[in-house]
């Protein structure tokens, strides 16, 4: 066999492999039988419309997940009106034994609280004058302040004398005036002894300082206040009038040094007492 005859033979060998693993594949839609292993992947045909163009430009969809109208809200798990009623179980229910089960708990002391209070301190002025106290030491973290006034109720007659004089006009002789009266006034400025630009507490009474309005005594000029005046609903004949002497401050700090500063005006007398918890004694 000739040159040209072998090379016949290896184009007519080369044509049936091409036929047998390019052309029949594709005819057939089987993938080439290459020998390497092809990722397999499924299309999803979607079939159109008719009247849509066979010329589609590709569209990228992401999914979107579109959030409820209304979100649920809890429903109350309790009605107010319907009280429960818890009863009791076996103690072996939750693994306890009968004596597990008793309280271990120290006894509580039902007998009341002391209440009573006992004077500590007395102090006052029986003439009404203004003044500062000395330094007292008050041992005990709780303590109450009582304080009371008497205030002054008749009116003074302010008098002076004309005496003749050696200039021109008429000369007077006698006593001229008129009445008139101090409003009464009492503040207590309670100092810290320690710390002499620490003021403790200022104190004045409340309500003011009205014998009058206290007692339900007719005032000066035979009148009651109108019912514009503050006192007017106090005094009318269907309300009872009420003394609010004595007053009592009450200080949640002690044991420590303190002293006592009075300003006092139009008082006959005022009086203080300090106080303390009559259990106090004997533990401070």
């Amino acid at each position: 066999m000739d040159k040209k005859d072998v090379l016949y033979l290896v184009a007519a060998l080369a044509l049936v492999l091409v036929i047998a693993l390019v052309i029949k594949p594709v005819v057939t839609g089987q993938p080439l039988e290459t020998g390497i292993p092809l990722p397999v992947t499924t299309l999803e045909i979607t079939t159109m419309p008719e009247h849509m163009p066979s010329l589609m430009t590709p569209i990228i969809v992401s999914s979107v997940t579109t959030p409820p109208t209304s979100v649920p809200t809890s429903l109350p798990t309790w009605n107010p009106g319907a009280v429960q009623t818890v009863v009791f179980v076996d103690p072996s229910t939750y693994g306890l034994t009968t004596d597990e089960s008793e309280l271990k708990a120290t006894r509580i002391n039902v007998s009341s609280l002391d209440t009573n209070m006992t004077t500590f301190a007395t102090l006052g002025s029986s003439q009404g004058a203004s003044g500062t106290t000395k330094t007292m030491y008050i041992p005990f973290p709780y303590w109450e302040l009582e304080y009371t006034v008497e205030p002054a109720t008749k009116l003074t007659q302010s008098k002076f004398e004309i005496t003749p004089t050696a200039g021109s006009g008429i000369a007077h002789s006698g006593i001229e005036g008129s009445y008139s009266t101090v409003k009464p006034e009492f503040m207590i400025q309670v100092m810290d002894g320690d710390d002499p630009n620490r003021i403790v507490r200022t104190i004045t009474p409340p309500g003011g300082i009205d014998l009058d309005l206290w007692l339900g005594n007719e005032p000066e000029g035979g009148e009651y206040p109108t019912r514009t005046s503050k006192y007017a609903s106090q005094v009318t004949p269907d309300v009872t009038p009420v003394d609010p002497r004595p007053w009592t401050e009450k200080f949640y700090e002690g044991q420590r040094n303190y002293y006592f500063i009075f300003t006092a005006k139009g008082l006959n007398s005022y009086s203080m007492k300090i106080k303390v918890p009559s259990r106090y004694i004997g533990q401070y």
